[in-house]
């Protein structure tokens, strides 16, 4: 493969479109009615519901390197175009496209987002958007100055409890709130460190699936779906779970990035993500007009027993000034309940969502941009991804301007990481 310049992105662009050029805005249907192209790269797992949650629109191309894996997408749209490689997607039919959806593991988000974004096309993209901060900010960034339709795939956002916790926040039910708690349960992690080398199957192309990452030899205690725990492909449980859960206190609160970052857990391990963690953000402001601490946690943490609250169907405690919240995405509790006995709830002020997958759709036709666009999601995925750059090399100070992290040089060198030869950008 050739550096993934823009050059390199306009002259295949070129090749493939009798020279169109790379579009600098967005690409919006020319009707409000009209279907959407979209090629959706990565059509297993998580994709085959993306697949799903698009076959509305026309399905014009699918890309996945496992065959197998891809397998059931492939029965349920026989006529859509099939590729191993994005690459060679893009060069035969990128200039019919409107959108790309892109479902791999997290180490191969970036690349084939940045070059379809380069040519002009609508992103809907998995969290945690990408596997470091460097390439999610250059995504944001990118998104912004191309005017582009984006989406990212924290699809709890579009549920109506949600919504309902967020208007409680905000209407100052609990007061000012500058503390708040949330975890995911569980002690997934640190997968056992293969001794044997079996060969590759015959339906993967395994090169392609390692992509920019160091090459590894081939194992299925990480592939197909075991590198979520290792860190040259995944983000770990953090990074699985923590779009997903701090979606809330993010939109209750109006958060964007922290000026400080710090995390204690095991022992770091160089090669997996661990079985529990904790991590603590300062955000210097909030809607509410204030610093905020948030505090992450992979395990259960030790406040829900001196509180003597519940974790069942919950993940966030929102601590305030007249009382506390404690929330699910499917449940909601004011705290202590006999105060909040007769309470009555505010007007619901955010709109249902017309549903997650629509929202991306009616926002590549140049309606209102998605829920989850990146100027939103790409803030909060950064900072979950911080969360993990501190524990693995120890607190900092975060100058989020600059991408900087003080005097900690060990987590300078986990915000933008090593690409392979032939993958850089």
């Amino acid at each position: 493969m050739t550096k993934l310049t823009r050059r390199t992105i306009l002259k295949a662009a070129a090749a493939s479109a009798g020279a169109v050029g790379l579009a600098e805005s967005t690409r919006a249907a020319s009707s409000p009615n009209e279907t959407l192209n979209i090629a959706c790269i990565g059509v297993g797992g998580r994709g085959s519901a993306n697949v799903s949650g698009l076959s509305s629109q026309n399905l014009l191309a699918f890309v996945d390197v496992d065959e197998k894996r891809a397998s059931g997408s492939y029965q349920k749209h026989p006529k859509t175009q099939r590729y191993l490689d994005w690459r060679v997607m893009l060069d035969k039919v990128g200039s019919q496209l409107d959108a790309v959806v892109i479902s791999t593991p997290d180490h191969t988000h970036f690349h084939p987002a940045y070059a379809a974004m380069n040519l002009g096309l609508h992103v809907y993209l998995e969290k945690p958007l990408a596997h470091n901060v460097w390439e999610t900010r250059t995504l944001t960034n990118l998104a912004r100055e191309k005017k582009l339709a984006t989406q990212l795939g924290a699809q709890r956002h579009a549920q109506g409890n949600m919504h309902r916790v967020v208007e409680l926040i905000q209407s100052g039910a609990i007061g000012k709130v500058e503390e708040v708690h949330s975890w995911v349960g569980g002690s997934r992690g640190m997968p056992p460190i293969p001794t044997d080398k079996p060969p590759v199957p015959d339906t993967l192309n395994y090169d392609l699936w390692i992509g920019p990452a160091e090459y590894r030899p081939y194992h299925p205690s990480f592939c197909p779906y075991g590198w979520r725990f290792w860190w040259d492909f995944g983000t770990g449980e953090t990074g699985n779970w923590g779009c997903h859960i701090l979606d809330i206190p993010f939109w209750a609160l109006g958060l964007t990035y922290p000026n400080r970052v710090d995390a204690e857990g095991p022992e770091v391990d160089p090669e997996r993500s661990s079985k529990s963690m904790h991590v603590t953000y300062q955000f210097p402001t909030s809607n509410q007009k204030s610093p905020v601490e948030l505090h992450w946690y992979h395990g259960k943490p030790a406040i829900l027993k001196e509180l003597g609250i519940s974790d069942r169907g919950n993940n966030t405690l929102f601590i305030g000034d007249k009382g506390m919240l404690v929330c699910g995405f499917g449940s909601r509790t004011l705290l202590p309940e006999e105060k909040f006995k007769g309470f009555k709830a505010p007007e619901q002020t955010i709109p249902d969502s017309p549903g997650f997958h629509n929202e991306f759709i009616l926002a590549c036709r140049g309606e209102e941009p998605a829920t989850c666009n990146f100027d939103y999601s790409g803030p909060l995925a950064e900072t979950v991804l911080l969360g993990n750059v501190a524990y693995r090399t120890g607190g900092f100070d975060w100058d989020w301007k600059n991408l900087e992290t003080g005097d900690n040089k060990g987590a300078a060198g986990l915000i933008k990481e090593f690409y392979r030869a032939g993958w850089e950008v």
